[in-house]
């Protein structure tokens, strides 16, 4: 009983680093969020294998002692939101006869991904 609770010991502390919210993970896991919560929080009895390792995929972990390290899931997550964004901002541009150069593109991605990283990781994993 003592590794069950280490692991999901190890798996809250990796959330906390990664800034995702419960309602994120439990998004990416197919779990609801309140079982994400007390899984996580340790107040949920026996927790099933499935579930705990759905928590762990959607951390970008597994029960081997290394996983995705933090620093490189929190930048893949910004380059895909940030991608996202630039898109967003060319389509708008190209609708208005304004597009913007490949080049330009890449800089304001890699400008996004910077900015993404700076602030609060939280919006790293938010949908909007």
């Amino acid at each position: 009983m003592d590794r069950a609770r280490d692991v999901l010991g190890e798996l809250a502390r990796r959330r906390l680093l990664l800034g995702m919210s419960f309602s994120e993970v439990a998004r990416r896991s197919g779990l609801s969020m309140p079982v994400v919560q007390r899984i996580l929080d340790g107040r949920y009895r026996d927790p099933s294998f499935p579930k705990v390792v759905a928590i762990a995929e959607a951390l970008g972990t597994t029960f081997e002692p290394k996983g995705i390290p933090i620093r490189e899931m929190q930048e893949q997550a910004a380059r895909t939101k940030a991608r996202r964004i630039v898109q967003l901002v060319q389509g708008t541009s190209g609708l208005e006869s304004q597009a913007v150069s490949g080049a330009a593109l890449a800089a304001m991605e890699e400008q996004t991904v910077h900015e993404l990283l700076a602030g609060s990781r939280r919006y790293l994993w938010a949908e909007q």
